[in-house]
């Protein structure tokens, strides 16, 4: 589920021994895969000649280890988005190339719909948002967006891809805010979105403290959310990282929220492909397509 593009800045190089190669801008990391369990097929050396390496402890965080010296953000260019890269603390870069093909998918949906109804305004909303690559493709397709995500550090962070990408002055609304509580308010509101989008965590924190557990709280989220789709909605689009929640449940899910609409769905996992060829998993992912989009697609 990944397509490389002449002007991409990350490529997974190998992976294996519950581990992933990958030559990220100038750098070459090494970082944790669970699901790789697996022999790495690259050269010993390859691995060895890396500039950074995140390893975990036994409490479940980790530290990076500096093979040479890095520079800690620097910006890359990745399916037609430019991304502000920074190696946190936790291991996170900032960029999932996973959700390339849904990228890829966001665009042409909107971008369609939009030629069928002569640029009517679309909107879409993006919850547990973080740095924006599903926020940012949308608004390429067209779409007015509304942004939201619970730390407004993650939130800087999207609006500066944003900017770096050629799309600050795009219909972009930037909110920090708890998923559930921005919802609600939405309904009381009348609003109503063409498209939703969902990448919840297993677990989260909202600004005030709010906690997010997925087992307990997506359900209520997609329930509430069922209220804010247009009569003619467009699409869903759910992914997921949570162990355990597979393309069936996300579908599943999805299917409550939508069960009274006509409409088809799609789902799998999310994956990264190796430059040997090797899939990597990394997540799942569950798609909604209304009816009549479907039918004009085909």
């Amino acid at each position: 589920m990944m397509t490389t593009y002449v002007n991409d800045e990350y490529t997974l190089l190998d992976s294996g021994n519950t581990e992933k190669l990958e030559q990220v801008g100038p750098y070459r990391l090494v970082r944790p895969a669970p699901q790789a369990i697996w022999p790495s097929r690259s050269p010993q050396s390859d691995w060895e000649q890396v500039d950074a390496v995140y390893v975990r402890d036994n409490s479940g965080g980790g530290k990076w280890q500096w093979r040479n010296k890095v520079k800690r953000d620097f910006d890359i260019l990745y399916n037609h988005l430019s991304f502000r890269i920074k190696m946190t603390n936790f291991g996170h870069l900032g960029l999932f190339p996973e959700q390339a093909e849904n990228w890829d998918w966001l665009r042409e949906q909107i971008r369609a719909r939009m030629a069928r109804t002569n640029g009517a305004n679309l909107h879409v909303l993006n919850l547990f948002a973080y740095t924006g690559g599903s926020t940012l493709a949308a608004s390429q397709g067209g779409a007015h967006v509304v942004h939201v995500d619970a730390a407004k550090g993650v939130v800087d962070w999207a609006r500066k891809n944003a900017e770096k990408s050629g799309l600050a002055d795009r219909p972009i609304r930037w909110l920090v805010d708890d998923a559930l509580k921005f919802v609600k308010r939405e309904v009381r509101r009348g609003n109503r979105y063409h498209g939703i989008i969902f990448d919840p965590p297993s677990f989260g924190r909202g600004p005030k403290g709010e906690v997010f557990k997925i087992e307990n709280d997506i359900v209520p989220l997609l329930d509430a959310c069922r209220q804010l789709l247009a009569k003619d909605a467009l699409f869903l689009l759910y992914s997921c990282h949570t162990p355990g929640f597979t393309p069936l449940t996300l579908e599943n899910q999805l299917g409550e929220l939508v069960h009274s609409r006509a409409g088809s769905f799609d789902s799998g996992e999310m994956v990264v492909r190796d430059a040997h060829g090797r899939p990597l998993p990394s997540g799942a992912y569950a798609r909604w397509l209304a009816k009549e989009e479907q039918a004009k697609a085909d």
